[in-house]
């Protein structure tokens, strides 16, 4: 008898309809065909267990299971249930029928329990695009996937509860999910705040410019200046994400299993520090199963690296085409995929080895050279590719004792909100969203310059010795900072301002 079921593999982050078609005719053994990994091979065994302990029938005719379409590999055990109601509608032990209304998924322990799987809530969507009515996957999923809206959610615990189901004979609970109330309740939620950090007016005033133009940024400083305090702040004045920019966000933390058993849509947008020691596969994506790096995991949100020198050049290096596209492409001999990474790059580093190179207070001990060869690990094209050089310097003892009330996120967040309002309608009809991604042709429209403004950016081009990079890089952080500033024009003041925000650029640094 001929059976067919439902179920979905992951590319990028989309989902692919999968159609588990099993065959039972006159004959011994069990086949699986169709590009399966050795984890859906190693199927047929965890199914023959979990039938036996829980009563019900394994055909002793041949059986052959085909995972269609066959080009696409499949990968991973999150088919074993797919491949169990199929056989057991076969073996009319459900009605086939059913099988059609569902995607159905999810991995089975020995004892028949089913255990979660990796991409539930782009499958979900995939599903509701193609028209099924429901989706049956592990508890553990069911949130995550109730985040769409009209598709029928059904978190199950073992394989009795889905043959029940299927046979009529049970009810299971549907899980809902109110997705705009929740993203409405959640979406401002933070543990932290700017209000904490004391001091550092002149830092937060560039962090502020550079979340609202989403310029990326580099902070030089001795050990415990603030740096990673004011980093991991950031998220708090981002202006919140939009419900298409979670579901997307989601979709990516999903397929690398990153969500928790009682998390449905990611509200808060993603700060991501991986340690200097992660690998290039970790850092970008792919591997033997592909699956979305921190690059990705970071979409829509920040990527903090710690101690940037720390990083192997070579890592460095793979990140500089994802700043400029906003994506990544991961192309290995068996597969292509291309994974979003719309991240901002905020990093850190001591100023030297030692960390006390221009200290006001602590002297330097790093030899002659020393400070030159620490800055040479970060190569000039990566520098060039960072908008902002911000120096951190300590922060003094009357600052940090002060009873001085500092600016709360939210106030900074109105301000950036407002900005990006400006370049919203900036841009509106381009794939252009920030002033940071201005193309050239965007840069000439948008960015005039008056005869004042011009000499002063000569002079500093000159002085600096600055790459054309850096030059549309100063004019891009110019227009952020006059749209904070509700200026239409770009005047002198924002060019100087903007120019102050390449520090390492100066000849002198590190002699």
């Amino acid at each position: 008898m001929f059976v067919k079921s439902y179920g979905s593999a992951i590319s990028g982050i989309d989902a692919i309809i999968v159609a588990v078609e099993v065959n039972i005719t006159a004959g011994i053994g069990m086949y699986i065909v169709g590009l399966p990994d050795n984890a859906v091979k190693e199927s047929q065994e965890r199914i023959r267990a979990a039938f036996e302990n829980n009563s019900y029938k394994m055909s002793g005719k041949k059986i052959v299971v085909n995972l269609a379409p066959a080009d696409i590999r499949k990968e991973g055990s999150a088919y074993d249930l797919t491949i169990a109601v199929a056989m057991l509608g076969a073996t009319e032990q459900i009605d086939p029928k059913q099988l059609s209304k569902y995607i159905i998924m999810g991995e089975l322990s020995l004892d028949g329990s089913i255990l979660p799987i990796k991409g539930a809530l782009p499958i979900a969507i995939e599903a509701l695009k193609r028209g099924f009515k429901g989706f049956i996957l592990p508890r553990e999923n069911s949130v995550e996937a109730a985040v769409v809206d009209g598709l029928e959610i059904y978190g199950v615990d073992n394989i009795a509860q889905v043959v029940g189901f299927l046979q009529g004979k049970i009810e299971l609970e549907r899980v809902f999910i109110d997705t705009r109330r929740l993203f409405a309740q959640n979406a401002l939620k933070f543990d932290m705040d700017f209000s904490d950090v004391r001091g550092q007016a002149h830092v937060k005033r560039a962090l502020e410019i550079a979340v609202a133009g989403g310029h990326n940024v580099i902070m030089i400083g001795p050990p415990g200046s603030g740096k990673t305090m004011l980093a991991k702040r950031l998220p708090t004045i981002m202006p919140p994400m939009t419900l298409k920019e979670a579901l997307e966000t989601t979709k990516i933390h999903s397929v690398a299993g990153k969500l928790g058993s009682h998390r449905g849509l990611l509200t808060s947008r993603p700060f991501r520090s991986p340690h200097h020691l992660t690998s290039q596969v970790a850092l970008v994506g792919g591997g033997t199963s592909p699956q979305p790096g921190e690059i990705s995991l970071a979409h829509n949100g920040i990527l903090f690296l710690d101690e940037l020198p720390e990083f192997g050049r070579n890592l460095l290096e793979v990140l500089r085409q994802p700043m400029e596209d906003k994506k990544i492409v991961v192309s290995r001999s068996k597969y292509t995929v291309e994974y979003p990474a719309n991240f901002m790059l905020i990093a850190s580093m001591n100023p030297c080895p030692c960390g006390y190179y221009n200290h006001p207070t602590k002297e330097c001990t790093c030899s002659p050279g020393a400070v030159f060869k620490y800055m040479n690990r970060i190569s000039g094209p990566m520098l060039d590719r960072i908008d902002m050089h911000i120096e951190v310097t300590p922060v003094p003892f009357n600052e940090l004792s002060g009873m001085h009330q500092e600016e709360s996120s939210a106030v900074i967040r109105e301000r950036i909100i407002k900005a990006r309002s400006v370049q919203h309608a900036r841009f509106e009809g381009s794939n252009t969203h920030t002033n940071s991604m201005m193309s050239s042709k965007q840069l000439r429209q948008f960015c005039h310059l008056d005869d004042q403004s011009l000499s002063l950016l000569n002079r500093a081009m000159e002085r600096l010795n600055l790459s054309a990079r850096a030059y549309d890089r100063i004019i891009k952080v110019a227009r952020t900072i006059a749209d904070l500033d509700s200026s239409e024009n770009i005047k002198s003041g924002h060019i100087a301002e903007a120019i102050q925000y390449r520090s390492l650029d100066r000849a002198s640094w590190g002699e």
